[in-house]
């Protein structure tokens, strides 16, 4: 028998008709997908089906998060402009539309009992909504930025949410207020999850670094190495004997007592924004401007022997919790008769200055579910709440290629699925690591361009690149060389003369010279800087850094436009109210108050740099991808000036 490979490439196809923006995979099948693009619409799949089953649309602003319920059998979308819509994917309808955050959502869950939903926000505040109440319950403000992902407690009682401040927190609904942060990472927090049993925490971050926490004591119980990239996205295996990690170029099976990766796959999937397990396979999907990829691991054949993970039968004595096999607690999941209603009361409620939703019906005309694929849809999301009279059918795991992927054949689907026309996905191109010349380029283009008197006068005939000695090629390659030194030696230097100048105490001083140097790659260098020094700021600095800011923004390298849109950001969020106050309210003529009159003239200063930016974003936020939304939350920010 041929040997099959451990992990491979499933499918890819064109999701949406612009970039994709989020995807999520049903984690009680394994098996169904959403995404949402910038196209502001929310299309449902079929793991291993190139064909949409159903596009839901209704947002006004592209769909910036996408989230399954319990029993993927609802669906919430969370759009740009902060708005959140709930669809029933049975009845393919709206369920309802719900509105409250300032800026775009970055992520869902749903409660695992209750008909609750709970949302993190780029405007750093996490919200709970009712869902049959049509409103938000509660609001849990502490991050200092945006909130990159939330999760509820397998028993419900706990919200922990990953920060773009590097912050983890747990959040208790009863008490209504935060009861732990956990500190330790040093990049921002890209993903927490549960132990589906046990009282554990993990979180994975861009410090290329998992950790583990205990619930009990509050307290780190492990943390990985760091890894080769930024962790993307993490998930426990549904028996919680392992946890895995996504990065850019890999998957990677973490156990936690002690810490340490028992195995790792090179997988090549990028934007890898979902993990899944199903039928002893891992499923990941991932995302490139329009097209979504879906990749299989073969659990069978990882190595998962990380520490005993059964929970021990309860004890008879009702003063001690239930425990695991580790000795550490495990949740109480069992849902009594009324959870619902129970977990309602529990949780800490306040009123809501706004609704938080209309009381109107839904109009359908903007809300539209278009069943695409009639059949898929019947078979996917329908017939969920009938009772079976057989078992249901136990879905079988993918087959795997042939590790030799020039005689790997293109997956093919079963026989009563060759009803929709397939296009097979083409494999990817496998370059030997032992060529003698680099893959698919050129040499001729790298070479020095030939004299007139060499060409061809014959344009039919393919020019004659003269042959060049040896010298004469290092010679080419080494002129090229000298420039590329020369203008990062001129860059080191530059550097050197603001960092003594910074060490010395005097940071006015310092940035001013960076300024005067008038060399950006300096000053995005020093952004950079400023950037994770959020205290370091002053309306003094503003007033120097805005017009630079302005001058990255219109750059053509994207990385320079993203410094400038984060320290932006921190500006707005640091001095936007204080810019604003000034301005509408001068110092009367009545008395002298020097420092109001020079804050005043700073907050003037500064209101006309931004104003000066606000008509450059204006212009660059129909951009599409991330540096679009980035352009469009800047624009909403930078729209409160004018409240």
């Amino acid at each position: 028998m041929a040997a099959t490979k451990r992990a491979w490439k499933l499918q890819e196809f064109v999701a949406h008709g612009s970039a994709v923006n989020c995807l999520a995979l049903g984690y009680k099948s394994g098996r169904v997908m959403v995404t949402g693009g910038e196209d502001k619409k929310v299309n449902m799949w079929a793991v291993g089906k190139p064909n949409c089953i159903m596009s839901l649309s209704g947002h006004t602003s592209p769909v910036e998060c996408v989230r399954f319920g319990n029993a993927e059998e609802l669906v919430v979308a969370g759009s740009q402009s902060g708005s959140l819509k709930i669809w029933d994917l049975e009845a393919a309808k709206i369920v309802r539309t719900l509105t409250g955050h300032k800026s775009n959502i970055r992520s869902l869950d749903f409660h695992p009992y209750g008909e609750f939903v709970a949302s993190g926000s780029m405007d750093t505040n996490i919200k709970l909504w009712d869902v049959r109440r049509k409103g938000c319950i509660f609001t849990y403000k502490g991050h200092t930025d945006g909130v990159n992902c939330i999760r509820f407690s397998p028993d419900g009682r706990w919200i922990a949410s990953a920060g773009e401040d590097s912050s983890l927190k747990m959040w208790d609904l009863t008490a209504g207020k935060m009861i732990q942060e956990f500190k330790g990472h040093t990049g921002p927090v890209t993903g927490v999850e549960f132990h589906p049993n046990e009282f554990l925490l993990a979180s994975g971050s861009a410090d290329r670094t998992v950790k583990f926490w205990d619930l009990e004591t509050f307290q780190l119980v492990s943390s990985t190495g760091a890894e080769s990239g930024a962790i993307r996205c993490i998930f426990f295996h549904p028996d919680g004997k392992c946890l895995f990690g996504g990065s850019q170029d890999a998957l990677r099976v973490f156990a936690w007592e002690p810490g340490r990766c028992l195995d790792a796959f090179s997988m090549g999937w990028g934007k890898v924004a979902d993990i899944s397990v199903a039928s002893s396979q891992l499923i990941g999907a991932s995302f490139s401007q329009t097209n979504v990829s879906v990749y299989i691991v073969d659990l069978n054949r990882a190595q998962m022997s990380g520490p005993g993970m059964v929970s021990q039968p309860v004890p008879s004595e009702p003063a001690k919790p239930p425990m695991s096999a580790s000795g550490r607690r495990t949740f109480i999941t069992e849902r009594p008769p009324t959870s619902s209603t129970k977990k309602a009361s529990e949780m800490k409620t306040e009123p809501e200055e706004e609704p938080s939703a209309s009381n109107e019906p839904e109009d359908d005309s903007s809300n539209v579910a278009q069943i695409q694929n009639p059949e898929d849809y019947k078979e996917v999301f329908q017939g969920r709440t009938k009772i079976e009279r057989t078992p249901p059918r136990k879905l079988e795991p993918f087959p795997a290629p042939p590790e030799d992927q020039s005689k790997a054949k293109p997956y093919k689907q079963p026989a009563r699925e060759q009803k929709v026309k397939q296009e097979p996905v083409k494999p990817a191109t496998i370059v030997p690591a032992d060529r003698n010349k680099p893959a698919d380029l050129n040499m001729a283009e790298f070479l020095p361009k030939r004299p007139d008197s060499a060409v061809s006068a014959d344009p039919r005939r393919p020019p004659e690149v003269p042959e060049q000695s040896e010298d004469e090629v290092l010679s080419s390659v080494h002129k090229g060389h000298e420039s590329m030194c020369a203008v990062l030696g001129n860059r080191h230097r530059n550097l050197e003369i603001v960092r003594a100048l910074w060490t010395s105490g005097d940071i006015k001083t310092s940035v001013d010279s960076a300024v005067g140097m008038k060399d950006l790659s300096v000053m995005v260098d020093l952004l950079n800087v400023l950037i994770l020094k959020h205290s370091l700021w002053t309306l003094d600095l503003c007033t120097v850094l805005l017009p630079q800011i302005h001058e990255l923004m219109a750059s053509k390298y994207e990385s320079y436009c993203h410094t400038a849109c984060n320290a932006l950001k921190i500006v707005l969020r640091s001095f936007s109210s204080i810019i604003k106050t000034n301005v509408k309210a001068p110092p009367s003529g009545h008395g002298v108050d020097i420092s109001r009159e020079e804050r005043y003239k700073k907050c003037k200063v500064c209101h006309g740099h931004l104003m000066a930016i606000r008509g450059l974003v204006e212009k660059k936020q129909s951009m599409a991808g991330k540096l679009g939304s980035t352009f469009r939350e800047l624009q909403i920010m930078l729209n409160g000036l004018d409240d």
